[in-house]
């Protein structure tokens, strides 16, 4: 982002609070500060933290698993559905719709500057602040969804003008919903690779996609697209498997049932895909974490390969990614994927919340900048002590970095309990405990164990923040 990059040390400080790397997509940019540096410094040495976050780890699957009794089950009392109120609804629509709108008409007619709606809906509102929306409350994106209220208004106007288009053919059974996994894993390419950090190049994507989806929907259905092969729809949906409000039915239902939060991790339904996109989102942001680093540029910045920097980190990004899905897949393999499902879905909401927080309260101040020129052709339409407005962190480095610690440990402790539960639970023998069921989680605890003291030792390390696209 060239707004973090360009304000450089200061910003860096609050950005750059030691914490785990989390998700989504995460696709917010790559150019995050996130280490101690000369003018913070945490109040123990990182060794300290790293082994402190890792025993607390240790001690939660300790807890989870000498216990006498199997976790409390998933199947606690539910509310019965209600309806979400009409002018809610309408002003998420009207939101995802402005919001695609105005990214539509900076690409097309508008210049540079601070106010590049493009990264700051994509990457700072939608893909950090909707996750964080959608996991720690219920489905925002069900309504914002641009996608779909374009889809419905085009049937409408279709409707209007006596055209039809038959009925949908059958999504292929056989696909699932791995075309969302390659399109995650595209997105995730884009943002630590490509660096494609905003501009005109962003919202171009944007309308391609755009393009994609509506296809996809026309053909196959709406319901079936969006449950299968829409990225953001299958990520957020994913996400809220921890929220404590779920979706009833269709988003056109308009339905929500409260429930215990995280409860929906021991619900049905978790498959391979879905536990691919997790461990994809986790890999990426502790690949994000890595790749700002002094050591990776020592071992890696003098690497040529055919005088193409991006070959050879889509190489390295590849070959990370790749070893940790594959390890997870290991572990799901010896346990059951529910049980890593479960387990794994928390981290990569902690690390979310640890990496991107800075990055969501103090990037997302740039609305102001945006609403002063609309199409950053030069305007000022705001009072002159709004129309100069610079991102300013608001939070004290030692809270936000408490809370950032809180969120990656916390994360870790909800997974044990998760993974715990769902794995009690598996092939219908909800009693099984002793030593057999004990020793079964080594492999999630030490996983957990792993990605949390990589994590925290890599945002200890030194930022060099890479140019964007």
């Amino acid at each position: 982002m060239r707004l973090l990059a360009r304000r450089g040390h200061g910003l860096r400080l609050a950005l750059g609070l030691p914490a785990a790397a989390a998700v989504a997509l995460a696709l917010p940019s790559a150019v995050l500060g996130h280490s101690l540096t000369d003018r913070y410094q945490a109040p123990l040495p990182l060794v300290a933290y790293i082994i402190g976050a890792a025993l607390a780890v240790a001690m939660s699957f300790l807890f989870v698993m000498l216990r006498n009794s199997r976790p409390a089950a998933a199947e606690a009392v539910e509310a019965p559905p209600r309806p979400v109120p009409t002018w809610l609804r309408g002003l998420l629509m009207a939101l995802g719709i402005v919001a695609w709108v105005w990214i539509l008409a900076q690409t097309l007619g508008g210049g540079a500057g601070d106010g590049d709606v493009a990264s700051l809906f994509l990457w700072v509102y939608g893909w950090v602040g909707v996750a964080l929306i959608c996991a720690l409350i219920g489905p925002a994106w069900a309504w914002i969804d641009p996608f779909t209220t374009l889809h419905r208004g085009l049937g409408w106007i279709s409707g209007r003008l006596g055209l039809s288009g038959g009925e949908p053919a059958d999504y292929p059974a056989r696909l699932g919903r791995w075309p969302a996994v390659i399109g995650f894993a595209i997105v995730v390419w884009i943002e630590l690779v490509a660096r494609v950090s905003g501009g005109r190049t962003l919202g171009l994507l944007l309308i391609a996609y755009t393009f994609v989806t509506l296809a996809g929907m026309s053909y196959f259905g709406r319901e079936a697209w969006r449950r299968n092969a829409e990225i953001f729809s299958v990520w957020f949906g994913i996400l809220g498997r921890l929220a404590p409000f779920a979706l009833v039915g269709e988003p056109e239902d308009g339905r929500l049932r409260r429930r215990s939060f995280g409860s929906g991790l021991l619900k049905g339904g978790w498959s391979v895909r879905q536990l691919v996109i997790i461990a994809l989102a986790t890999g990426s942001i502790i690949y994000d974490g890595l790749s700002q680093t002094q050591i990776y540029f020592d071992l890696f910045g003098g690497v040529d390969l055919l005088g193409l920097p991006i070959l050879r980190d889509t190489l390295i990004a590849v070959a990370f990614m790749g070893a940790l899905v594959l390890v997870v897949l290991l572990v799901a393999r010896r346990l059951n994927v529910v049980a890593l499902c479960a387990g794994l879905l928390p981290v990569a909401v902690g690390y979310l919340i640890a990496h991107y927080l800075a990055y969501l309260l103090v990037d997302g101040q740039r609305i102001i900048s945006a609403i002063n020129d609309p199409l950053l052709r030069g305007d000022n339409l705001l009072p002159i002590n709004l129309a100069f407005h610079e991102p300013v962190p608001f939070l004290p480095p030692a809270v936000l970095w408490s809370i950032q610690l809180a969120a990656v440990v916390g994360g870790h402790v909800v997974g044990a309990w998760a993974g715990h539960a769902a794995l009690a639970d598996r092939d219908g023998q909800p009693d099984e405990t002793s030593r057999t069921l004990q020793l079964a989680q080594l492999p999630l605890a030490a996983l957990m164990i792993a990605l949390t003291s990589l994590t925290l030792w890599s945002l200890g390390q030194a930022v060099l923040i890479p140019a964007a696209s």
